[in-house]
């Protein structure tokens, strides 16, 4: 009797999490227009973390998707060759975060985010970089000094060399400056540093506040879902399923050579120097 219970409670899940996928799925992709859904007159705007691994882009993603009126859950590794990739972004992001299990969930049906959130580590994310130009699309960039930044890349994927570790971030590095230089519009755009982002916190909260134009204030704390430190969606570390940001650094195996630092730190400072030119920025308290 038992498993025929568990057998039915099976078969309405599956029914139910078809018909939700269906009625995302007329909402979003029945309508032209890449930035608007069925039965809403507000277009949705987008919000892209544009960083490297090991940056701290996880936490950020986690206290942005925490928001109310931000929707999001990490990487979700879509593709952009155009505006109507956004349409898979909204659908996939509605479809892997908005489980309907009881009454009172139905009201998340109402599609009612401002922003869609996803976050952008690699080079082959934007196909074509000219979507970045859009004005319903804000970027926020995010990046981290080298030393613990290599550090840790060799920490997560051992099996890289750090000459490997290190091209990605040079690369990566200097992706971001043409990013910044294509978007053109400290409206749209911000630069954040790890550092920042974990001791000058109220200052990067209230910069997040400005620039999205959010209605609510930005909190250390965020919600800790199935999603939080899943591989291949985030950091599958333990300190990002604390629920809050952690200040204590987790100790890291690897060392560094200071010629990789050197090389490092140089880029670093010049893409801090070009994104500050061309996004807003946290400007320090002195």
């Amino acid at each position: 009797m038992s498993n025929l219970i568990k057998e039915i409670r099976q078969s309405i899940r599956l029914i139910k999490n078809d018909m939700v996928n269906k009625y995302y799925d007329l909402r979003i992709n029945q309508v032209e227009d890449p930035y608007r859904v069925m039965f809403r007159s507000e277009p949705y705007k987008f919000i892209f973390i544009l960083s490297h691994m090991r940056s701290g882009s996880s936490l950020l993603s986690n206290i942005l998707s925490s928001h109310r009126e931000i929707l999001g859950y990490g990487e979700t590794h879509i593709e952009y060759a155009s505006e109507f990739d956004l349409n898979k972004l909204a659908f996939k992001v509605y479809r892997k975060t908005q489980n309907i299990r009881r009454l009172q969930d139905l009201k998340k049906l109402r599609m009612n985010h401002k922003y869609i959130l996803d976050k952008a580590l690699f080079n082959k994310i934007f196909l074509d970089e000219n979507l970045l130009t859009s004005e319903k699309l804000y970027s926020i960039f995010l990046i981290r000094d080298p030393e613990r930044t290599i550090a840790s890349i060799l920490d997560l994927k051992p099996h890289w060399s750090e000459e490997k570790a290190l091209m990605y971030y040079l690369n990566r590095l200097s992706t971001l400056e043409r990013y910044a230089k294509l978007i053109n519009n400290k409206e749209r755009s911000l630069l954040i540093t790890y550092d920042q982002l974990l001791n000058q916190t109220d200052l990067v909260f209230d910069a997040l506040k400005k620039v999205l134009g959010t209605q609510s204030e930005f909190s250390e704390e965020y919600k800790v879902t199935n999603k939080v430190g899943k591989p291949g969606i985030g950091d599958s570390k333990e300190n990002i399923k604390a629920g809050r940001i952690v200040r204590n650094p987790r100790k890291l195996e690897q060392t560094i050579t200071s010629t990789s630092i050197a090389e490092g730190m140089k880029q670093f400072e010049n893409c801090v120097s070009t994104l500050s030119e061309y996004c807003s920025f946290v400007k320090n308290p002195n």
